[in-house]
């Protein structure tokens, strides 16, 4: 799986300032910890396994980051903050007028691709929420929080417009969904089926199990 990677800073003469190699050095040792963390988790990170992803020497990684556990924790958290900032991008983008059930499956579809398709930091984050020690999940579960409320708002819109089906508790109907969307990165592999199958099941489930019948 693909990490995502910034584009290094230039100045007006196209090249690389030693500031932005440095800043390319420490955005390479936060991929590769967050492709080590998503593939072996919490206990399986050897910080010589980073240092050898991001083509560093191992003791250099201090000199970016004070410890194992905070870069772990600026991993964890990036993982639901970009999430956050993505699927907050996609449902921007989306024509005026669209109903509350298309906003939802627009978002179920970004919350997978990010989690399978764009970014280890997400799948490491999912994937390690029940692993690492409270203090290094403090700033994710804020940004939990905080993504948890975008959810929080589409499924209430759903039954503001009269689309979300009676019996349903607002809140078990919004955990249900996220907690199958993220359980994704635990069973999906291409050999079970493309991305883009696994999107469209999890829409079917949500028009059909949360919203009213046609």
């Amino acid at each position: 799986m693909a990490t995502r990677k910034g584009a290094p800073d230039r100045g007006a003469s196209g090249d690389v300032s030693p500031e932005s190699k440095s800043a390319q050095t420490r955005n390479r040792i936060r991929n590769a910890a967050a492709h080590v963390l998503s593939s072996k988790g919490y206990a399986g990170l050897r910080l010589t396994d980073v240092a050898a992803a991001a083509e560093v020497q191992a003791p250099a990684i201090y000199y970016y980051f004070s410890s194992r556990d905070q870069l772990i924790e600026e991993v964890m958290w990036s993982g639901i903050a970009d999430m956050h900032e993505h699927v907050a991008a996609v449902l921007d983008g989306l024509p005026s007028g669209t109903t509350a059930l298309d906003r939802l499956l627009a978002a179920a579809e970004a919350h997978l691709r990010h989690a399978l398709e764009i970014s280890d930091y997400t799948t490491a984050s999912i994937r390690n929420a029940g692993q690492v020690p409270i203090e290094i999940r403090k700033r994710q579960i804020l940004e939990e929080e905080r993504y948890g409320e975008l959810w929080r708002k589409l499924v209430n819109d759903m039954a503001r417009e009269g689309q979300l089906r009676e019996e349903l508790d607002l809140y078990i109907a919004q955990m249900l969904v996220l907690g199958a969307l993220n359980w994704a990165v635990e069973w999906w592999h291409p050999r079970r089926g493309s991305i883009e199958a696994v999107v469209a099941n999890a829409q079917s489930v949500i028009r059909h199990g949360l919203a009213v019948s046609a």
